[in-house]
């Protein structure tokens, strides 16, 4: 009955995901221009006045400014909000950028996304249950991560750490009792992406609970070391920006708006390359995506799910549309789940049939 029950759900989302509006509705600005009937010629479109904001910041790093000396007058002047502060992003990325240039960034960008590939290559082929799924898996990351080379976007702090959580999450061995694990690149990825954008926050999160759950005390201590770190950076950078803030700065408007099953299919579709797809297949290939790490019966797997999930979630209750960006924290590490999706349904239906609890699950 279980089994009969999540085939309901999940038939149930895969309909409403082909009909639920997941592009950006009409005079919505963004960063990223979507179109369902045709590709977009990125290179014809104007620049979003987000990465002309943060492009205008490393512009000034490079010319020898301080980035907190002239960050919330940028912002005001360009009628962005500076209230609250976690309106104005971490100086991570700008720094980098300025210190990187042009041809830096393209280097890293190039560098980053074959580090993700090898990554995932290595950690599937691992896995000798798999069969030929490695190959497949690993082609849809590097569809998932081809969008990290378009130099458009190079301003955007949700590309470069969606990469670097990919990264992590490809570099991290679960273990068991401090056994059989290797997390030390996965936490240096992740470290960055959390100095780049508050959003990795969840994944370091879930790679605690992780942590404590199958027992590996040290890593768990080094996760929760690595919030704590955070946490204490974000205060420093918040009070700093307080101090620039007028009783005259108006609110930002809210994030929390409760978009639902658009929110989440949106923000994914339109921050991936899926938004080249139809409507009517961009969504229900979201769904897929996150459901199908349940038909890798690994802990990375169920990982994988939770991780998509999560993030979906998220999405349903936080972010305007004109946040959807936001997806390309997560989207580059989703795209491999749908290579196991037949399997995850396969799975249920026999345990449909069968009346037996469908695998879906790591238990080792």
């Amino acid at each position: 009955m279980l089994a009969r029950l999540v085939l309901a759900i999940l038939g149930l989302l895969l309909v409403a995901s082909a009909v639920v509006p997941v592009g950006r509705p009409q005079g919505t600005p963004g960063a990223i221009v979507a179109s369902h009937t045709k590709p977009v010629d990125t290179a014809e479109e104007p620049y979003d006045e987000d990465i002309a904001l943060y492009e205008a910041a490393i512009e000034r790093i490079r010319h020898g400014e301080n980035y907190y000396d002239f960050i919330v007058p940028e912002q005001r002047a360009r009628n962005y909000p500076v209230n609250p502060g976690l309106a104005v992003r971490l100086p991570t990325l700008a720094y980098l950028d300025a210190w990187l240039g042009e041809a830096g960034q393209i280097v890293a960008a190039i560098a980053l996304m074959l580090a993700v590939i090898a990554a995932w290559w290595s950690r599937f082929r691992e896995d000798a249950s798999l069969g030929r799924l490695p190959r497949m898996a690993t082609t849809m990351v590097f569809v998932g991560a081809s969008l990290g080379l378009n130099r458009h976007y190079f301003p955007l702090h949700e590309l470069w750490a969606g990469m670097l959580v990919a990264l992590s999450f490809g570099l991290h061995r679960i273990g068991a009792g401090g056994q059989g694990g290797r997390w030390g690149g996965a936490f240096l990825a992740a470290a960055l992406a959390l100095a780049i954008r508050e959003h990795s926050l969840p994944f370091v999160l879930l790679m605690a609970a992780t942590a404590l759950y199958y027992r590996n005390w040290r890593e768990a201590a080094a996760w929760i070391a690595l919030v704590a770190v955070f946490f204490a950076a974000l205060s420093w950078h918040l009070a700093i920006v307080s101090r620039e803030v007028l009783p005259s700065d108006p609110h930002s408007a809210p994030w929390l708006v409760m978009r639902g099953l658009s929110g989440w299919l949106a923000n994914i579709v339109q921050a991936s390359n899926l938004r080249f797809l139809p409507h009517w297949l961009a969504g229900p290939a979201v769904v897929l995506m996150a459901f199908g790490w349940l038909g890798w019966n690994s802990r990375a797997g169920t990982f994988g799910f939770l991780l998509s999930a999560g993030y979906g979630f998220a999405f349903m209750l936080a972010g305007r549309w004109d946040n959807f960006y936001w997806g390309a924290m997560i989207a580059p590490a989703m795209f491999a789940g749908i290579v196991f999706a037949p399997r995850a349904i396969a799975a249920l239906l026999e345990a449909a049939g069968s009346g037996e609890r469908p695998r879906l699950v790591a238990v080792k």
